[in-house]
């Protein structure tokens, strides 16, 4: 059995000895086990090309190459390296204009199933295109490529300051690095600014109301003013749909025409607000304090409390000509001396209310649970009409 040493064209180091058995692309094909190229011509140490097995004689030096012709192993190093489809361990990666120079084993071996690994594993599988230089053209970002080169290299996740994680995110994605991936979805998550659920201070919310024209909409639906001291500010037309209101102190503030529905008011203090045309479908105002409020507009649009949680309100003294309480809940609400004419009270839960010296002429009742209310000192009578429970 005849034994060769072959080398991989243009170098003499790490040589492997194979035996010679066969024809010759049984020993091309196990030279291609070997050295891990696509070995596809044999050269003798004076770059004859050899075509037939009974060539090879017991301990040759042959040299494989992948198609490309001989290169003598004596020429410079610098050369060998620089020319284009050398195959050594040492790779330059053009990678956005930015070189980068590593080994194969780099790539390969810490990420085996990665795009990276799959492209330089074996030479020309990919079929990489290559500069002037030799250096493999990739076109992605190098700024978010070094770290991930890095990584590959000791195995850490080390970030300069500057760099975006959620870049180097899309680059891990991109070359299939899944390990990577995952370290940098945790640190994006730790590295996130938890929200911020702080109610909004009085200064803050002035600042807004001053950049905004009088008559258009500011939204802060959704917005937290928990605790607030919003008093006598002009809050017109605000949007405060579904806003945490409660505890606010909202004393002889103007909400004409804004939207509080299903905003929660509870044990908010709006003593002598302007409620005209105000939106408070389905809001929460238990416990609150609207003493002495006006609900009425000259211009005939009417205040709209449909639905509404009204347990406990003290509404004294106020103005609610007109106003739309349906289905509303004043479970034990102070109701005392109100201009309630024309009010809409149909199916609204008056029981144990205190109506005393109430205007309740044109109200409508109809439906309305009135059980322990009481309707002392009426400024008008209150017809069976009215009210059919």
């Amino acid at each position: 059995m005849r034994r060769v040493t072959v080398f991989v064209n243009g170098t003499s180091k790490n040589g492997k000895v194979v035996a010679v058995y066969g024809t010759l692309t049984d020993l091309l094909s196990v030279a291609t086990n070997k050295l891990g190229i696509r070995a596809c011509n044999l050269y003798n140490g004076k770059g004859g090309l050899i075509d037939d097995i009974a060539l090879i004689r017991d301990d040759d030096v042959l040299y494989v190459s992948e198609g490309d012709p001989f290169f003598d192993p004596q020429n410079d190093v610098r050369a060998r390296d620089d020319r284009p489809g050398a195959h050594t361990d040492w790779l330059t990666l053009n990678i956005g204009g930015r070189l980068f120079t590593t080994t194969r084993s780099t790539l390969v071996s810490k990420e085996p199933e990665s795009m990276l690994a799959h492209m330089f594993r074996e030479k020309a599988v990919w079929g990489n295109k290559q500069d002037e230089c030799g250096a493999y053209l990739i076109d992605r970002s190098p700024e978010y490529f070094e770290p991930i080169l890095n990584y590959l290299r000791h195995g850490q996740l080390i970030i300069n300051e500057g760099i975006n994680l959620l870049g180097v995110l899309e680059e891990a994605r991109f070359f299939g690095i899944e390990q990577l991936a995952e370290q940098l979805e945790v640190a994006i998550k730790n590295n996130q600014t938890p929200e911020d659920h702080s109610p909004i201070s009085r200064k803050e919310f002035v600042r807004f109301l001053l950049a905004t024209p009088t008559k258009s909409e500011l939204r802060c639906q959704g917005l937290n003013f928990s605790g607030a001291d919003l008093s006598r500010l002009d809050l017109r037309y605000i949007n405060f749909k579904m806003a945490n209101l409660s505890r606010c102190n909202l004393t002889h503030a103007n909400l004409c025409s804004s939207n509080l529905e299903r905003a929660d008011l509870s044990g908010a203090n709006l003593d002598g607000a302007n409620l005209q045309g105000v939106k408070m479908l389905c809001s929460n105002a238990e416990g609150a304090s609207l003493k002495g409020c006006n609900f009425e507009d000259p211009s005939g649009l009417k205040a709209n409390l449909e639905g509404a949680n009204l347990k406990g309100v003290d509404m004294e003294g106020s103005q609610m000509t007109g106003i739309n309480l349906r289905v509303a809940t004043l479970k034990n609400a102070k109701l005392k001396n109100c201009n309630l004419r024309g009010a809409t009270l149909a199916g609204t839960d008056l029981e144990n209310c205190d109506l005393s010296g109430c205007d309740l002429q044109e109200a409508n009742l109809r439906g309305s649970n009135v059980k322990g209310a009481i309707f002392e000192e009426m400024l008008t009578a209150l017809h069976m009409s009215q009210s059919v429970r």
